[in-house]
């Protein structure tokens, strides 16, 4: 192996370790406990402000990008998301690689209690290969921007037959600084309950776990399916950005 090659390999475990760390520092037992009671919960910084702004400077980097999103022509809001072409720029790759053996054992046990097949394999590059084998082979990372009256309608990210149940946004802004407002929702519609709205407002590098498409909730009959969307409020002010990072490919 020639220096350069023990150097990038050196580079490459670094860059492993360095993700896993900061993915792995979070709570995950309080993790757990907020993912059961509403759906979504918070993660500890993510990106650094330097990493954040590098992203944020892609964001016009045409060549990274597959598709643009014009929100308000699709009537989905206001503002605009990009989906990255692969291969991903690395934080992007990275922090999928890491959170995926974290988010794991939750959604094998959200659907065993709701009595489903829990189809996705221990390897996440396994996963992605069912997705492709299934027809679902466009990359679903995302970048959104949102400016001064912009907001996001609520949604459900699913793409395909192929669905993982759980995925992460990251703030690339800093709240207060860059924008004012923004806040991210989720809105759950209860077994035979009015719905319940949840507002977060995300500090900036963190990430937020939220549910895709459903969670487990318990009921007279065990556990029913509560139905989650998720959105963003106004930006009553500034530009805020976001990385979203969905973890199935879309047909």
């Amino acid at each position: 192996m020639s220096p350069r090659e023990r150097l990038l390999g050196m580079q490459r475990h670094m860059a492993h370790t360095r993700w896993h760390t900061r993915v792995d520092a979070a709570d995950w037992d309080a993790v757990v406990t907020e993912l059961d009671a509403t759906g979504g919960a918070l993660l500890p910084r993510l990106l650094t402000k330097r990493e954040g702004a590098t992203l944020k400077r892609l964001y016009t980097a045409d060549e990274l990008f597959r598709s643009t999103i014009d929100m308000a022509r699709h009537r989905f809001g206001e503002g605009e998301y990009r989906y990255l072409r692969e291969p991903y720029p690395e934080p992007v790759e990275a922090l999928r690689q890491a959170l995926y053996p974290r988010l794991l054992p939750i959604a094998r046990d959200w659907w065993k209690k709701l009595g489903r097949p829990t189809p996705w394999p221990d390897d996440f590059g396994d996963w992605l290969e069912m997705c492709h084998a299934a027809g679902q082979t466009k990359s679903t990372a995302l970048m959104l921007k949102y400016g001064p009256g912009d907001w996001n309608a609520l949604h459900r990210d699913l793409y395909g037959d192929l669905v993982f149940p759980l995925q992460v946004v990251i703030n690339l802004s800093e709240p207060g600084v860059d924008h004012t407002g923004g806040e991210f929702l989720l809105l759950e519609q209860r077994p035979r309950a009015q719905s319940r709205g949840t507002s977060t407002l995300l500090p900036h590098g963190h990430g937020y776990v939220f549910t895709t498409r459903e969670r487990p909730v318990r009921s007279a009959r065990g556990w029913s399916a509560a139905p989650v969307r998720h959105g963003v409020s106004v930006v009553r002010s500034g530009e805020r950005y976001t990385l979203g990072l969905i973890f199935h490919d879309a047909a």
